[in-house]
């Protein structure tokens, strides 16, 4: 992975990262995330996957089904967001590792016969490369668990 700092204003970063082939998508930006003490940034990207996986919420069972693609696919659009574990989140099982920033990431990928598909991106093996842009927020952002929906969404807080 390649990155730059593109500019910096009122403590807000603008970053591009250019991800070369074999890497995992979802694990190269956390760990970009991390380093970068990302906790409230948007992300964008273009490029294609060697393989992917995509999950689709059923609300009804409050479960993902996954959806592998094992083809060559073009990233037509990669949107998501970044955002902070919530601080009393200490029953959800994760191992110490995997706290940290939170990605939320959607794709929608072409295939060679021109048909698409999407939804959220589980994982993405790079080929033969993809460009991503991460802006910074003004606003931290964490997530907590909505009971309602039964999914863990977006708590904004203002920065200190």
């Amino acid at each position: 992975m390649r990155h730059k700092l593109l500019e910096e204003q009122n403590g807000r970063r603008k970053f591009v990262l250019v991800l070369d082939a074999g890497e995992e998508a979802v694990a190269a930006i956390k760990t970009f995330a991390r380093a970068q003490n990302l906790e409230g940034s948007s992300v964008s990207g273009i490029g294609a996957f060697e393989t992917c996986s995509f999950g689709h919420f059923n609300p009804a069972t409050a479960e993902f089904t996954r959806n592998d693609i094992t083809v060559q696919a073009e990233v037509l659009a990669l949107v998501g967001n970044i955002a902070g574990q919530p601080e009393n989140d200490d029953n959800d099982g994760d191992a110490d590792e995997d706290k940290g920033p939170h990605l939320h990431l959607h794709c929608v990928v072409g295939l060679r016969d021109a048909t698409t598909r999407g939804g959220h991106l589980i994982q993405g093996i790079i080929r033969p490369t993809m460009e991503i842009i991460i802006e910074e927020s003004a606003v931290h952002m964490s997530r907590g668990l909505d009971r309602a929906s039964g999914l863990v969404l977006l708590q904004p807080n203002q920065k200190d």
